[in-house]
């Protein structure tokens, strides 16, 4: 009852901050103006995900003593630097190597708390597979990557909060199945902020979430298999795994995407429209159609990985993993439909 309270306080507030937050950049000028990289056309507030990176830090700590679970001081500070660097971005434009540097310390300060994934599992948790000390290097490339993956991601009205609202529900079982209370505020925290937000940002959005809030989910999520493994009896591996399941769309859109442009001699840190969904959007899908396609998929996902966290799964750890590959192979097979799936620029999308 005290989880459920917490969660509805965390959808009220996030929805009359985001409310207030848009109003507020109304009034000083902080808007997105659209150019030739944009999806949206009129100049539209942002930043809003600012009050959900708030909400959820202050929902976590709050919890962390009403619950009774530690607080991990390595994701608390994380978050805080990401947030801040980010916030200034969305502000003034900060170049991609403070970015980066700060990313770092962030993934640092979380990697010296908390320890490194140095177990991973690929199909069934009876076969673990041990990377030892090449874990720490995998471990601080997957939190740095996701942040800016989830950035990247965020390119149309609801996307982001959509891949949100799915991996959080995936969290929020894998806590509740393996009694881990940090990972299910965490989880439950992201769900409801999640939903409150994409009222404001459903298409046609009305503010957007900017990079303070993108790049706090995406270390969020990249930290919170961290978080889950503490709860566990012993390394499986199965956090490792499941973390990425997750976020599977978010993943499987930006290699592709990278694969893409490296292939085809592009610049892969300059801004572009070549992300599978935003094809699918030039191709003619709306905003609508492609956010409700990526959500299927990634809500279908994370509640199978969440049903096979617990030590007594509910479901086979392959299950999910068969899921992930089907839909992405449906959506690559819509974006060829499309005819989106190849070719060298946004021009020929």
């Amino acid at each position: 009852m005290l989880e459920l309270t917490l969660f509805f306080g965390c959808f009220l507030v996030t929805y009359f901050g985001v409310r207030a937050f848009r109003a507020w950049t109304l009034r000083r000028g902080v808007l997105d103006h659209p150019n030739e990289r944009s999806s949206h056309t009129d100049p539209t507030p942002r930043g809003g995900g600012l009050v959900v990176a708030v909400v959820v830090l202050a929902a976590y700590v709050i919890a962390a003593g009403l619950v009774g679970f530690e607080i991990s001081w390595g994701f608390l500070a994380g978050s805080v630097i990401v947030v801040a660097i980010s916030w200034l971005d969305d502000i003034y434009s900060v170049s991609f190597i403070w970015r980066l540097l700060a990313h770092s310390v962030a993934a640092i300060c979380l990697l010296l708390d908390l320890g490194y994934l140095s177990t991973i599992v690929m199909y069934d948790t009876t076969t673990p597979l041990s990377i030892g000390i090449i874990g720490a290097v995998v471990s601080f490339v997957w939190i740095i990557w996701l942040i800016n993956a989830y950035n990247f991601m965020d390119g149309i009205d609801g996307i982001a909060g959509t891949q949100a609202v799915a991996a959080a529900i995936g969290w929020l079982l894998a806590g509740l199945a393996n009694g881990s209370p940090a990972t299910m505020v965490l989880g439950g925290s992201v769900l409801f902020a999640a939903l409150a937000f994409l009222l404001h940002n459903w298409s046609p959005a009305r503010i957007f979430m900017g990079d303070a809030g993108s790049a706090f989910l995406g270390f969020t999520f990249a930290s919170l298999p961290f978080i889950f493994r503490g709860s566990l009896t012993s390394d499986s591996g199965i956090s490792a795994t499941i973390g990425v399941l997750f976020v599977w769309m978010f993943v499987f859109d930006s290699v592709v995407t990278l694969i893409r442009r490296i292939l085809n001699g592009e610049k892969i840190w300059t801004a572009h429209r070549q992300h599978l969904y935003q094809r699918l959007v030039i191709s003619g899908y709306s905003h609508q159609k492609t956010t409700l396609i990526y959500g299927t998929f990634s809500l279908l996902i994370a509640i199978l990985a969440g049903l096979s966290a617990g030590e007594d799964p509910r479901v086979p750890l392959y299950v999910p993993i068969l899921a992930a590959v089907g839909c992405s192979i449906v959506l690559l097979v819509v974006c060829q439909s499309r005819k989106c799936l190849f070719g060298g620029t946004e021009q020929n999308a």
